[in-house]
């Protein structure tokens, strides 16, 4: 089981919540619209309040309370 990440304690208008990908706790991962296939773990649970993209990010969707 996870522990809840920043973005949902954040109250993150981006956070969509836990997937997993094949239906078993092992695969499960935190998500939003700016990081489909999982949250980087320094923005989930680390130090980066994530208020500009990420690098390497697909997209320009940042933090929005």
């Amino acid at each position: 089981m996870l522990l809840e990440p920043k973005c949902s304690e954040r109250e993150c208008k981006h956070f969509l919540g836990v997937k997993q990908s094949d239906g078993t706790e092992e695969t499960e991962v935190v998500y939003c619209e700016a990081f489909k296939d999982g949250i980087p773990e320094e923005i989930a649970y680390g130090k980066n309040l994530h208020k500009k993209p990420f690098k390497d990010q697909d997209n320009d969707i940042v933090y929005e309370k």
